[in-house]
């Protein structure tokens, strides 16, 4: 199953929202330089300033990484990626989960939660309106023309149509496809048949499970079939309720084709991460909103400390030799990404249009009007605000960055921590970057680099954040699992912390791997220090992890992380 080098693995680039978001090198105007700062649109400045400060222009515009072919499938049968010095990836910050007027718990237009976007930051976007009965019969359609529009309004925005799913037996989850002339019919054809709001089948019981398998299936068969070029899955807020199986979570991994995979990760941490600002300042509840307990249709084997967030991240994410690491223990693809989950944002002034509001019958809100006071009784952010999932892409359009998701070509981070992220193993004459698998003969002499951009200006809460440590996470990989209800990893754990002592420019930190003998994989992980805790697997294992996050007082600002996916070496 090897794939081509370079460009040879990808969709046809389209521009169906037509290309005048592309200057003379087919990038947005802000990042191509040969466009002059003043045939530039206010927004497009703002973005190009943001992008200076980060030193993300010129020279440094892509961090040097490796355009080896998409890593899909296991890791074992991923294609050696091969360095090409001077020709990296474009990384695109993006949100795939947000709200709108067209959701019955939304308020704002697709035009506000786009412009808001671009303002903090954002390159691409998913409108992930709720599944229900409402919205299959009328959102799903009635939302396109105005996606439409945000797409000719904000150029340099990728703005995808998806929908969030309610999961059949599970929790919820982002779907979204490439734009075109089936975007619709394809979502809304999948909410009416798999949805698990729609269809009646959220308790967890097998029949349910396997229409969730169906839907994923049905999602493979619209790309195969060339309805759609080509669609994502990635679960939402896996632990906030306990409903996400280990064996569900591999059962949609292994759904499709390795080599088109639709389900392929989950958030590494929720959104409505204002919700845990204390009380009469904030929301006064759980960052993520995650302050449940378990219920009738949990899966019984998860511990009480996996339903809340841990500096803000999903258990599932944040115990080093959890239940990440034991799907990444297996050699398969499975990522992790950031998000706001956008309702309704933290400090915003409008309100909902009025009394009106029909939603059932009109299949959206009416549109939001000023409020005439600050509402600090939210839990969310805007798309950009406050998390972020960065993702290399070897251009600027929709089928790039869709392929540098499935790639795990990803890094997140909270607050703007950081600036800017390239790792890469090196052994032999090879290397591989995030998501990628680096295949060298049995002892060759392996190494970690990472390149850390530091925080180059102040973050959306107005102070420059500071990295204070680097965290580099090892395990074994040893193959697919006997009970799919796994959730551990006994060999993975922190096999090295650097401090960081400088507050501007790029920190390079290098790791020797040694003479690598076995399969295994490194992740990353960084923190600005001010909150830490014995990781749930002890001290040895984890010894200056994510505390535990105190509901009704965790405020998301004074905890900032960043988390990367991992890059597999392979020894043969």
């Amino acid at each position: 199953m090897g794939h081509s080098h370079g460009h040879g693995h990808h969709h046809p680039h389209d521009h169906d929202h037509g290309a005048g978001h592309e200057g003379g090198t087919g990038l947005p105007a802000a990042f191509d330089t040969s466009v002059p700062d003043e045939a530039l649109t206010p927004d497009q400045r703002s973005r190009r300033s943001m992008l200076r400060r980060a030193g993300l222009l010129g020279a440094g515009l892509a961090a040097a990484g490796v355009l080896g072919g998409p890593a899909t499938g296991t890791a074992a049968a991923q294609t050696p990626a091969r360095g090409r010095k001077g020709k990296g990836f474009l990384w695109l910050a993006g949100d795939h989960h947000i709200h709108t007027q067209y959701s019955n718990d939304g308020k704002y237009r697709v035009v506000d939660q786009v412009r808001q976007g671009a303002k903090h930051g954002m390159d691409w976007m998913v409108i992930t309106d709720h599944g229900n009965v409402t919205h299959a019969k009328i959102g799903v359609e009635k939302v396109n023309p105005d996606i439409k529009e945000a797409r000719a309004a904000y150029e340099d925005t990728l703005v995808f149509q998806g929908l969030e799913w309610n999961i059949p037996a599970a929790e919820h989850g982002t779907v979204f496809v490439h734009p075109g002339k089936n975007e619709v019919s394809v979502l809304k054809q999948f909410e009416t048949d798999y949805d698990g709001s729609v269809k009646g089948a959220s308790d967890s019981t097998p029949a349910n499970e396997a229409l969730a398998i169906a839907g994923l299936a049905f999602l493979g068969e619209q790309v195969r079939r060339r309805k759609v070029k080509d669609a994502l899955m990635l679960a939402n807020h896996p632990a906030r309720r306990g409903v996400d199986s280990p064996h569900e979570i591999r059962a949609w991994r292994d759904a499709t084709p390795a080599s088109h995979q639709i389900a392929v990760g989950f958030e590494g941490a929720p959104g409505h991460q204002a919700a845990g600002i204390a009380a009469p300042l904030g929301m006064g509840r759980a960052r993520g909103i995650y302050d449940n307990n378990p219920s009738a249709n949990s899966f019984a084997g998860y511990p009480p400390e996996s339903y809340r967030t841990w500096g803000g991240f999903d258990w599932m994410t944040s115990t080093v030799g959890g239940l990440w690491d034991s799907l990444l223990a297996e050699g398969k693809a499975w990522w992790i990404t950031a998000n706001s989950d956008s309702h309704q944002v933290y400090t915003d002034t409008a309100k909902r249009g009025g009394p009106d509001s029909d939603y059932t019958a009109n299949g959206k809100h009416t549109d939001p009007v000023y409020s005439g006071k600050i509402d600090l009784t939210q839990g969310d952010y805007w798309p950009g605000q406050y998390s972020r999932t960065h993702v290399g892409s070897d251009g600027f359009s929709y089928a790039a960055v869709m392929d540098g998701i499935r790639a795990g070509r990803i890094w997140v981070d909270h607050g703007q921590l950081i600036s800017g992220l390239d790792a890469r193993v090196s052994g032999g004459s090879r290397w591989a970057t995030l998501g990628g698998a680096l295949h060298v003969r049995k002892g060759t002499n392996v190494t970690l680099t990472v390149d850390v951009s530091l925080a180059s200006g102040a973050n959306w809460a107005g102070f420059v954040p500071k990295l204070a440590r680097v965290d580099v996470i090892q395990g074994d990989v040893t193959g697919k699992v006997s009970d799919k209800d796994t959730f551990t990893a006994p060999t993975a754990k922190v096999v090295k912390s650097y401090e960081v002592n400088k507050s501007t420019g790029t920190v390079r930190i290098t790791y020797a791997l040694g003479r690598v003998d076995r399969p295994l994989y490194v992740r990353l992980r960084g923190t600005d220090g001010n909150r830490s805790a014995t990781g749930l697997m002890g001290a040895a294992v984890d010894p200056n992890g994510p505390a535990i996050d105190v509901v009704g007082d965790a405020d998301p600002w004074t905890d900032l992380w960043f988390y990367s996916n991992p890059v597999w070496v392979l020894p043969a």
